[in-house]
Order: C-alpha cells, then structure tokens, then sequence
C-alpha cells in the first residue's frame, strides 16, 4: 500500500486513525468496566457510577461462580456443544460446498438454489420445534448442534471459493489415482485452511452464543449452556445458582458482571489462534478468482 505523502492525504490518515480509535474506544471500555465491577465490592458499584479501575480488589465474585456445580457444569456443556458443534457444521459445510462447487455434480444447480430459498424463505419457530420433538431431540444436547449445524449463507461463500480452486491441481491428482475422496483431503483441504478458520471462529461463536435454542428445546437445568444460564440471572427470572444457594434472595450486581466476563473470555481467547487467516479467509470466495 503506498503512504499518503501529500498534505491531504496525511490530514485523512489521522482523521482516520482518529475514527478507528473511537471506535475501539467504544468496543473496548465497557467491557473494561465489566470487568472491574467484576472484581469491586458491592459498595462500590453502588457509590460510583462508571470506572475502569476499581478501588478495592476482590476475587469474592469469581470464587462463588467456581465453587457452584451449576456454574461449572453450564460452562462444561458450553464447551462440548461448541467444540462438537463446529466439527458438525464444518464437516457438513466443507463436504457439502465442495460437492457442489462441482458443476459435473448431477443437478448441483438445484441444490444450490434450494440453499439460498432457504436463506429467503424459512419454516419458522413453530415447524422447527416439532421437528425437533419428533425427532426426539427435545432436552438433548443435539438439539443446540443439529438446528443451526449449517448456515447457508456461510455454504455459499464456501462453495465459491472452492471454485476458485485450480482445476489442474485436481487433474494432476487424478493422474497419480486419487479418488474424489483423496482429492478432498490431500489438495482441497490444505488450500482451504484460511477459510477453515474463519469458519471455524465463525462457528464456534454462534455455538458459544447461542441460548435461545435452548431456551426452547432444554428443560433440564443441568443440561442449560452458559449462555442461557446468564440470561436467567440477568433477567432473573430463573435463578438456576438457588439449587445450592441463596443467591435468589440476595442478588449480587459483582456477581452478574462475573459471569458475564467469565462467559465472554473463552470464546475470545480462539481468535488470537486464528487471526493471522482471518482476514484473508474473509476475502476468499467473495469474488471470483
């Protein structure tokens, strides 16, 4: 990228890093102040209104989390349908998009315009939940990985930049006798480990945030995701921590901000892991090569 050595374009350089960082500013301090209020006393988060450095230090609030069973077993559930979860949906959606990103495929072109029907048009609330009942999946952990295991939009991109791909890389190992099979995973796969990680992050955020599918399909509290169970107590409307305590009747504002950056620091901690593709996978397969 050339520099801007003109006057004006360096004017537009710092009124454009000026911008960029106000903009991380506002990103950045509540989730600063979320986390001192996590670690202040309750006096405090009643006697001043914002801060990023709290006064006097406590680890009281991070201390109850851990010890409740409730806490730990959510974050344990968190975990397994965010790790399965995106095996799931990246199996499907790379198999899937490569299959398709074929034009030899038999009738790919129907397919993919059932995908993106599906992107306009969707069965609702309603026909899903019954298909989940019928499917006897109601309070199963399939039920938070099975309904949202692939998104068609993210399908699309994936099959454009298989796409993209060089044909003479598949015919090449066709001569040496691989299979469609062996093509997949020797030659397309490789190639495809930035928009692997994109999605990969992608997915893994949407399992790691998600409460409203169990909201719907899971009724037994030891089967409740993190993110649902921070809805109960920031709503209070299900304290779910009063199965080993008393925290109904004395709600604690430390507590509720504890949680929040308890279930917020995980799924943040993948990006640094893939943010060198991050980019680049947000950019392949977006136009054709």
């Amino acid at each position: 990228m050339k520099s801007h050595n003109t006057p004006a374009g360096r004017v537009f350089d710092v009124f454009n890093h000026i911008i960029l960082a106000i903009i991380a500013l506002t990103m950045i301090v509540p989730f600063l102040y979320v986390f001192a209020g996590s670690l202040s006393t309750e006096a405090e988060l009643a006697r001043r209104a914002f801060y990023i450095i709290p006064e006097t230090f406590t680890l009281s609030a991070y201390e109850y989390i851990f010890s409740t069973p409730t806490f730990v077993r959510s974050i344990g559930v968190s975990i397994l349908v965010t790790v399965a979860g995106t095996i799931v949906s990246l199996s499907l959606t790379l198999t899937m998009g490569y299959a398709l990103s074929k034009a030899r495929i038999l009738g790919h072109s129907i397919f993919i315009y059932l995908i993106i029907f599906t992107i306009i048009f969707q069965g609702g609330m309603i026909p899903t939940y019954i298909l989940v009942r019928d499917l006897g999946l109601l309070n199963s952990l399939w039920a938070l990985i099975l309904p949202i295991a692939m998104n068609p939009m993210w399908l699309i991109l994936v099959i454009s930049f298989f796409r993209t791909l060089p044909n003479e890389l598949e015919e090449a190992a066709r001569i040496d006798g691989c299979t469609d099979i062996g093509v997949f995973w020797k030659i397309a796969l490789p190639l495809s480990k930035p928009i692997i990680a994109t999605f990969t992050l992608f997915y893994a955020v949407q399992y790691w945030g998600d409460y409203f599918n169990a909201l719907l399909y899971i009724s037994d509290n030891a089967k409740y995701p993190v993110m649902l169970l921070l809805q109960n107590i920031m709503t209070m409307a299900d304290m779910t921590f009063g199965e080993v305590d008393s925290l109904v009747e004395q709600p604690d504002e430390s507590l509720k901000l504890a949680v929040i950056v308890v279930a917020t620091v995980p799924i943040m901690c993948v990006y640094p892991f893939l943010q060198k593709h991050f980019a680049k996978g947000m950019l392949l397969g977006s136009v054709k090569g």
